[in-house]
C-alpha cells in the first residue's frame, strides 16, 4: 500500500510538474521534439482512459436501446411476432401447486418464467419479476 501511496502523492505530481505544458495555443509551436516526445506517454494514457470509459458507456447505451430504435417502445421483442396478439391459455386444473409466469417478455420458455428478468433488470435498471400463482393449502 505504501508503494501506491508514494506513487499518487509523490511520483505522479512530480511527473506532471515536469511536463512541458504550454501556457497558450501559440506556445505549442515553440515546443521542441524532445518536449513533444515527453508528452506522448501522458497524452496516450489519458486517451486510453477516455477511450475505455466511453466505449464501456457506449456499449451499455446500445444494449439499453436494443440497437434498434423501433424496439425502444416495444415490450415483446421476439415472442410469436407473426401473431397480431400473443395469447396463451392455461386450464386452471393443469396448474398444479405452483406456476411461475413471465412478465418481462424475455423468457425462452414463454409464457413461463426462466429467470431472464434478472438479466433484463440488470441491463435496464428495471425491477420486473414473474407472476407466481400457487394453490392455497386446504384448511386456510
Amino acid at each position: 500500500m505504501n508503494i501506491v501511496s508514494n506513487l499518487v502523492t509523490v511520483s505522479l505530481p512530480n511527473y506532471l510538474k515536469s511536463l512541458p505544458v504550454p501556457n497558450s495555443l501559440t506556445d505549442f509551436a515553440k515546443l521542441s521534439v524532445k518536449d513533444w516526445l515527453s508528452l506522448v506517454p501522458f497524452v496516450g494514457t489519458v486517451s486510453l482512459i477516455v477511450y475505455v470509459t466511453s466505449h464501456t458507456f457506449q456499449e451499455k447505451w446500445e444494449q439499453y436501446q436494443g440497437r434498434n430504435r423501433d424496439n425502444l417502445c416495444k415490450v415483446n421483442l421476439s415472442i410469436k411476432k407473426c401473431s397480431d396478439k400473443v395469447v396463451d391459455m392455461v386450464d386452471i386444473e393443469d396448474l398444479g401447486d405452483k406456476v411461475v409466469y413471465c412478465r418481462c417478455w424475455r423468457s425462452a420458455t414463454f409464457p413461463f418464467c426462466d429467470g431472464s428478468h434478472a438479466k433484463h433488470n440488470k441491463l435496464t435498471s428495471d425491477n420486473v419479476g414473474p407472476l407466481v400463482l400457487k394453490r392455497r393449502e386446504s384448511g386456510q
